[in-house]
């Protein structure tokens, strides 16, 4: 076979992968969906509160509340390679330095408002723009695939997690999940996530789009605020007590650690659905009966009293995490393209950050007031169900912003060289 006939696989697939194995071990897995497998440990080893540990989470959220704009400014500015390597490389360390705890509440919240600055920086937030500068028929796929990292993560780590707690203690744990990071996200990072290269400048969609202004000020926008405030509210706080509100239920902790586990295999089967239904049917709607799925999830957690039901909850939440983590990126790049798409993904990060700092101790709250979640979950279903509807008001996606946006378009229904090339 000629050099010429050989088949080639399209670079911006490899950008990908890396992306993907980036994700697995990123902030939005590792810290987000063990956080419930440690908190036990952490009470049980310190005698700390679970509202106090929750504060920790609450902590890191508000941090990434406040560093995501910067960083997506950062990103915007300077690619995506350049800010995701420091942001890996402090993360791995700083999580793994979780192991050397000491009794003081203080050091609990010092490492993770560092987890919380770097944070976004090695999230889908970092690697959506790399992505979504190689793709664009197929960008809801590819983000997708991105995004299903983070669910694999969410899927494998927990019950990793709770099989290095049980057999050789928390510390260790933290010692092994930080190494992760340095072994497996920052090499292939290094190696292959970039923007696509272009040959003229007006051919760039990464120079194309509104501008940073134009985004703050529309109502797609805000609409997209609201949205995930109301439901980054319900799923975090359902996500980060999930093992310990079945553990309280005469759950084993081996069975709430596989719900965790099922949560995350759901979220990525949940990614890889919405990405294929982004790219054929109108996001908001997709997204508005995924969120509606998510509610049900919620709904029936605040009632589950054994491992069937907890385990069913917990998949059903974990499609509309799916849903959520691919729809954000998506919208925004159909509604305000690619030329300030970090630094308005970086403003939805601090909605959903406040949010989610929000959720987490309000949930622990209410369990260190009442002994129980479920009045407080049976609310949080009914936000859920607010956010879906609230999708179903964002308008059509615009037309194409400037004629270098129309050169683009025309160039990506050309046969040459196609995205599957």
């Amino acid at each position: 076979m000629s050099e010429a006939s050989a088949p080639r696989i399209y670079p911006g697939w490899l950008v990908v992968l890396a992306a993907y194995c980036g994700a697995m071990v990123s902030f939005g897995s590792l810290l987000v969906f063990t956080f419930s497998i440690f908190l036990k440990p952490l009470t049980g080893a310190f005698g700390w509160s679970r509202e106090s540990v929750s504060a920790a989470f609450g902590f890191a959220a508000l941090t990434v509340a406040v560093c995501s704009p910067p960083l997506g400014h950062l990103l915007d500015r300077f690619g995506p390679r350049r800010v995701i390597l420091p942001c890996m490389a402090v993360f791995g360390v700083a999580f793994a330095s979780l192991g050397f705890l000491t009794p003081r509440l203080t050091h609990l919240y010092a490492i993770f408002v560092l987890l919380g600055m770097v944070g976004n920086g090695t999230t889908q937030m970092g690697y959506s723009r790399a992505v979504a500068t190689w793709f664009d028929r197929r960008r809801g796929l590819a983000l997708a695939l991105v995004m299903a990292g983070v669910g694999t993560g969410a899927m494998l780590l927990p019950p990793l997690a709770q099989t290095l707690i049980a057999g050789y203690g928390w510390r260790t744990a933290y010692f092994v999940l930080g190494s992760l990071v340095l072994l497996m996200g920052l090499p292939l990072t290094a190696l292959f996530v970039r923007e696509r290269p272009h040959p003229t400048v007006r051919a760039n969609p990464a120079l194309s789009g509104a501008t940073l202004s134009e985004g703050m000020r529309s109502r797609a926008f805000r609409i997209l605020i609201g949205t995930l405030f109301l439901s980054s509210v319900s799923m975090n706080g359902a996500i980060t007590h999930l093992s310990p509100l079945l553990t309280d239920r005469g759950v084993p902790a081996g069975n709430a650690a596989l719900a965790a586990s099922l949560l995350g295999l759901a979220s990525f089967v949940g990614r890889l659905i919405t990405g294929f239904l982004l790219d054929r049917f109108f996001g908001p709607r997709v997204g508005a009966c995924l969120c509606t799925i998510a509610a049900s999830g919620i709904l029936l957690l605040a009632r589950a009293g054994s491992s069937v039901p907890g385990m069913a909850a917990a998949m059903l939440i974990g499609l509309g995490v799916g849903a959520e983590a691919d729809l954000t990126p998506y919208l925004l790049t159909r509604y305000f393209g690619l030329r300030s798409f970090s630094t308005l993904y970086g403003f939805t990060w601090t909605a959903y950050a406040v949010a989610g700092a929000i959720g987490p101790v309000w949930m622990g709250k209410a369990f260190d007031a009442t002994g129980s979640y479920a009045s407080l979950l049976t609310l949080l279903a009914g936000t859920t169900l607010a956010a879906a509807g609230l999708l179903l008001w964002l308008p059509r996606y615009p037309r194409t912003w400037s004629p270098a946006d129309r050169e683009i378009e025309n160039r990506a229904r050309r046969p040459a060289h196609t995205e599957l090339s």
